[in-house]
């Protein structure tokens, strides 16, 4: 097909019955509960006190005034957040014609958290297998979903993805290293390996975080989260960019493809050039010698997310224009839903139409081999 508009970070809202019909018998006393929440919507109980709404991740079409973080339920909202074949329309309608689609950060914080690495593999293989054998059936060049990778040693996580090649996914998120340690280091090596030689990329989306992290607030709080919506990604992709190139990871594994999601892209020439100076500067007493200098790496080994984010385009030179790709967040509060193509024609207005098509569509075109 004939790719104009792709989302490159879309997400969808794991189903209400997800994990009662995926989830394995034997491990259905630690499965997410679904519940309710203060004014009758839907929540999930991960076991950390109060519940989690569905609230502004299921905000698309709605404005300032309607926006709040409870009372959203499964029969209200759009089928397509969770469902594949009402996906396709609700893509028609903003005019997109395919999405890379992520999951839910506070789901999968519950799994990686658990210190049982057999219950932590079979939430996320549970997850995977909705995903590519139910949610993305109806059609997969246009729902691109995202395979979840264990963090209980490198080795298990290259067999999980190893497994999910199989599956039809086109490319793999991490939450966690791999390894499960809280830093990059050597360890991650085989699971670099085999994405390597599946030519299958990663992605980090908004950051990393350590396996056993504290559970997040289940709802937020009007006006105190704005600060860090604003911010959100901006403040931690530069940290796991800068460390996968200074830790010499693109040298070994030259041809490994990674993506940084939802944390914009104006900063990255700033960042870039932060970061060649200061290796320069100091590889000698830091023991860093690396075969190009940083920026090339990122420009080689990297793409980048964005949604409205004029600066972006206008340092799109500076950062590299196959290096970027558009998204709408759909359906989380970002999105512009059905007005993408609006906001395309408000921010994108100079930038010629070759490059233009890049970074809306052609280079998801080519990073994820889409037909």
């Amino acid at each position: 097909m004939e790719y104009r508009l792709i989302s490159a970070d879309s997400h969808f809202i794991e189903p209400p019955n997800l994990w009662t019909e995926w989830l394995p018998q034997k491990y259905q006393d630690i499965a997410p509960k679904l519940v309710k929440d203060a004014d009758g919507g839907d929540a999930w109980d991960y076991g950390a006190g109060e519940p989690s709404p569905l609230g502004i991740y299921a905000a698309a079409g709605k404005n300032e005034h309607s926006l709040k973080w409870t009372g959203v339920t499964y029969e209200t909202m759009h089928q397509g957040y969770f469902k594949g074949e009402p996906r396709l329309k609700e893509q028609d309608a903003d005019g997109v014609d395919a999405e890379v689609i992520f999951s839910s950060g506070r789901m999968l914080g519950y799994f990686y958290r658990m210190k049982d690495d057999q219950a932590q593999l079979a939430g996320l293989q549970a997850l995977n297998n909705w995903i590519f054998q139910e949610f993305c059936k109806p059609n997969p060049n246009r729902l691109i979903g995202l395979a979840y990778i264990p963090a209980i040693g490198a080795e298990a996580a290259a067999a999980e993805l190893e497994r999910v090649a199989k599956l039809g996914a086109k490319g793999a998120a991490i939450v966690c290293w791999p390894s499960g340690n809280d830093q990059l280091s050597k360890a991650e090596d085989p699971f670099w390996a085999k994405a390597e030689e599946l030519q299958i990329p990663i992605h980090i989306h908004v950051r990393l975080t350590p396996r056993f992290a504290p559970a997040p607030k289940a709802t937020g709080q009007q006006g105190g989260d704005i600060p860090g919506l604003a911010t959100t990604g901006m403040l931690d992709m530069p940290k796991f960019m800068g460390q996968m190139i200074i830790s010499e990871v693109f040298d070994r594994f030259p041809k490994l493809q990674m993506v940084g999601v939802e944390a914009g892209c104006g900063w990255i020439p700033y960042f870039l050039e932060q970061l060649d100076d200061r290796y320069w500067r100091n590889r000698k007493w830091a023991g860093c010698n690396l075969k190009m200098q940083p920026s090339d790496y990122y420009r080689r080994n990297w793409h980048s997310t964005f949604m409205k984010d004029s600066y972006a385009l206008e340092n799109r030179h500076r950062i590299g224009v196959e290096n970027l790709m558009w998204s709408t967040d759909y359906p989380h509060h970002g999105c512009e839903w059905p007005y993408s193509r609006k906001q395309i024609r408000e921010t994108a207005l100079g930038v010629p139409s070759d490059e233009l098509h890049k970074i809306l569509a052609g280079n998801a075109v080519e990073l994820y081999k889409l037909q």
